[in-house]
């Protein structure tokens, strides 16, 4: 059965009609506008105050520029790029081996329910396995259950670590 007849019938039998499945590709420089916009919602999402409307740009920039990080986008057909990853690269000292951080997962509302996620989780599965890392780790808001579950669908484990974090934005310093 052809792509376009099991559209069809899955229409006739009132499924929603099957979406083409998305497309991961590595952000360069000609990308920077759409990664930022994207990255730029991941931030709203968060809550991340930005007082420099070029800042997430520039920053993402200056990571690509510098080799700093692996960023991803994802392009579902018909809604255009509507997601992104970035992942950075670091040292897992249990193992002995690289490893790496998926610091940034996002999906814009229109191409949520797509598989762009998905998609882009099993790529940088996929390039973490074939940099033969240790693994790869990732944090999430602990209300954040719909990347919860994707994440343990797709064979993350839940740590028993504590995770600290100190801020050193707020500090001043004793001579100031």
């Amino acid at each position: 059965m052809t792509g376009q007849s099991a559209q069809r019938e899955a229409q006739q039998e009132g499924q929603p009609e099957a979406r083409p499945a998305a497309l991961v590709r590595v952000a360069g420089e000609a990308d920077l506008g759409t990664a930022a916009a994207l990255f730029r919602g991941y931030l709203d999402f968060y809550e991340v105050a930005i007082t420099d409307p070029d800042a997430p740009r520039a920053f993402l920039a200056e990571r690509i520029a510098k080799d700093e990080s692996l960023v991803l986008l994802a392009e579902v057909p018909g809604l255009g790029t509507v997601g992104f990853a970035q992942v950075y690269r670091t040292f897992s000292s249990l193992s002995l081996k690289p490893g790496w951080v998926l610091n940034d997962l996002y999906v814009a509302p229109e191409g949520r329910r797509t598989g762009a996620g998905r998609a882009l989780l099993h790529e940088v599965l996929r390039r973490a396995r074939e940099a033969g890392v240790a693994g790869v780790a990732l944090e999430t808001a602990y209300d954040n259950t719909v990347a919860q579950s994707l994440y343990e669908a797709e064979g993350f484990v839940r740590e028993e670590f504590h995770v600290y974090f100190h801020d050193l934005g707020a500090e001043v310093s004793a001579g100031e």
